[in-house]
């Protein structure tokens, strides 16, 4: 059945941006030796698997798969750096953590249904390329453009400038997968549940764009030099995000409780974080960066505290978290932008209490305080 879909896809419009194949074809010359090679994903609930019946069936693994198939001699270690509902601001600040820790070989980054199509994005996208194709490995990178299948949307006409910039090959499910939707050659139905998630089918299908990308290069010329590392396109605030959580920092507390349960794995975010309940209760950092950013818990159990944040003492900056969430798919780790582009210095951030209610069901959950500049 999937293979039937598959035909009903136009390859040929597959790959968006051909770029330059110097590591790729560097790194199957590895593969072909029978080097050990680490191959990585990174991106949002797609990436994460979401929907798929078993790990092995979302598209990150299948893509796993074809390294193996391809190149026998070689052993591959996986690495799936998804997370559901995140975006390439929290990538940028934890790529370090959750991705080049691990030593990629490979790297396929995907955030294009998670990520705005604005410059905001567009600036957080690429301050995460950087980081990712400067690390030590000098990893071959893919970009991978999803999209939502009921109206086309995603961000990468902003995303694919950064593609373009860099030379990095990249792929969309835009002009393949979702066409195919629009002509009516693939019931939606038949790939995803949603419009968003693919099911196992709809993996399947992402997973034979990119192997059609990575097959192209396999047939491709090499390329002579890698593409020249060009100055950024945009402000690039983003590139040297740190996360200021409680196994790095120590911020005054006032009332808010240091958690201290293990992680057990990168999905398991709400850890390493600080807790409060009571109105008044204050959290005191000192971040250095130009741009700021608040991670807490949205929870489905209600209701739940409601804080503020300050920088500076500057009543203007002063926004409001939430904790209430009115989803019921499960609690989200939510990402505000507090400051964008002020002065590149240290600022003080305080987080306080101001609502709390007898019933809560849930305390306040902080998870990190992010802080980016150059």
């Amino acid at each position: 059945m999937e293979k039937l879909k598959s035909a009903l896809i136009d390859y040929s419009v597959a790959v968006s941006n051909k770029g330059n194949n110097y590591r790729m074809k560097k790194l199957m010359a590895r593969a072909e030796a029978g080097e050990k090679l680490n191959i990585a994903f990174l991106g949002g609930s797609i990436t994460q698997g979401s929907v798929a019946t078993r790990p092995e069936l979302c598209y990150a693994y299948r893509v796993f798969e074809w390294w193996k198939d391809k190149f026998p001699k070689a052993e591959f270690t996986y690495i799936n750096a998804g997370i559901g509902g995140t975006t390439s601001q929290f990538g940028a600040a934890r790529a370090a953590e959750d991705l080049l820790s691990y030593e990629p070989d490979f790297v396929i980054i995907e955030f294009s249904v998670n990520d705005d199509s604005n410059e905001h994005f567009m600036e957080t996208y690429e301050g995460l390329v950087r980081k990712v194709y400067t690390y030590r490995t000098e990893p071959a990178v893919m970009l991978v453009h999803n999209v939502f299948y009921n109206n086309g949307a995603n961000s990468q006409l902003m995303h694919s400038r950064i593609g373009r910039h860099y030379g990095i090959p990249s792929v969309s499910m835009q002009s393949t997968v979702y066409q195919a939707v629009v002509s009516g050659r693939i019931p939606n139905r038949d790939i995803t549940p949603d419009d968003l998630h693919p099911n196992d089918a709809g993996h399947e299908l992402v997973a034979s764009v990119i192997t059609y990308g990575l097959e192209e290069i396999m047939k491709a010329q090499p390329d002579g030099e890698p593409p020249r590392f060009p100055e950024p396109l945009t402000a690039n605030a983003y590139e040297d995000s740190v996360r200021y959580r409680n196994i790095n920092s120590g911020p005054e507390l006032a009332g808010f409780v240091k958690d201290t349960a293990k992680q057990s794995h990168i999905t398991d975010c709400f850890k390493y974080g600080w807790t409060a309940g009571n109105t008044g209760d204050a959290i005191s950092f000192e971040v250095e960066g130009s741009c700021i950013a608040v991670q807490f818990r949205k929870s489905v159990r209600l209701p739940a505290p409601v804080a503020e944040i300050v920088i500076d003492g500057d009543e203007s900056t002063r926004m409001i978290l939430d904790a209430n969430f009115d989803e019921t798919w499960g609690d989200k780790l939510e990402l505000y932008t507090v400051m964008e582009h002020g002065e590149n210095k240290k600022h003080k951030v305080d987080i306080r209490l101001i609502e709390t209610h007898p019933d809560d069901a849930a305390e306040f959950y902080l998870v990190s305080v992010i802080g980016s500049g150059r």
